[in-house]
């Protein structure tokens, strides 16, 4: 059975760095690709940085360029999100999903693209 389980989240000051851990399990990620959401409150769900699995190739959404990065390790099945100079508005939900094939490209970083989901780990940025 598929399954992400996310970890990672917690509180942070405005400034400061957080690596969210993605741990996939019954399902190679050499096939897939990988994606990073997050939803703040009454805010829909917006694409974050997704990775392809078999090459590495990585987009970002234009809120987190040069303040995340994206990475797998395949050996262990798991996939990274570093975040620095975190801000207040870089507080929501944060959410990796798979899919094997999504229909937007494997840069994709529309929501729904993407067919399995972890349960979130939630990211509060505040002095």
């Amino acid at each position: 059975q598929l399954q992400l389980v996310e970890s990672g989240g917690g509180l942070v000051q405005p400034g400061g760095s957080l690596r969210l851990s993605c741990a996939a399990s019954g399902f190679t990620l050499d096939y897939y690709a990988i994606g990073w959401f997050r939803q703040a409150p009454g805010k829909e769900r917006e694409g974050v940085s997704c990775i392809k699995g078999s090459d590495g190739r990585t987009t970002y959404a234009d809120s987190v360029k040069g303040r995340f990065t994206i990475s797998r390790d395949n050996a262990k099945n798991m996939v990274y999100l570093q975040m620095n100079s975190l801000q207040p508005e870089d507080t929501a939900v944060y959410y990796c999903a798979a899919d094997p094939s999504p229909p937007g490209g494997w840069t994709s970083l529309r929501q729904y693209d993407y067919s399995y989901w972890g349960q979130g780990t939630q990211v509060t940025v505040s002095s």
